[in-house]
């Protein structure tokens, strides 16, 4: 049904950046949130951004460990969400998720039912 694979990630140096892309398939609404999360070990789960699709005010919203630093970006034609990352710090290592709530649920008050597999993001010098 519906589906989120994701990949990118990898190694970055502090100040460095990466992007990860988060491919979504199998919506049978036009009304979705958007996720994305990341978690480091022992740590818990952070929601960094999100947004929604064709219903609420379609902003993106940022936590503030991110903003100024990550922007997420949509190819529509190919069914991608982006996460663009820049200005990495070496605090930003975690996995990092992609997420929906199919229903159209305000993207920040979502119950997210469907993850990606996740992705490593290591920065280190």
């Amino acid at each position: 049904q519906v589906q989120l694979v994701e990949s990118g990630g990898g190694l970055a140096q502090p100040g460095g950046a990466l992007r990860l892309s988060c491919a979504v398939s199998g919506f049978t609404s036009d009304k979705y949130a958007i996720g994305w999360f990341r978690q480091a070990p022992g740590q818990k789960r952070e929601g960094i951004s999100c947004f929604n699709v064709n219903t609420y005010d379609g902003n993106t919203y940022y936590a503030n460990s991110v903003k100024g630093r990550f922007t997420v970006s949509r190819d529509n034609a190919k069914n991608i969400v982006y996460l663009q990352m820049t200005n990495l710090k070496v605090e930003d290592t975690a996995v990092y998720y992609c997420a929906t709530d199919p229903d159209g649920s305000s993207c920040r008050d979502a119950s997210y039912d469907v993850w990606s597999q996740g992705t490593q993001v290591t920065v280190s010098s």
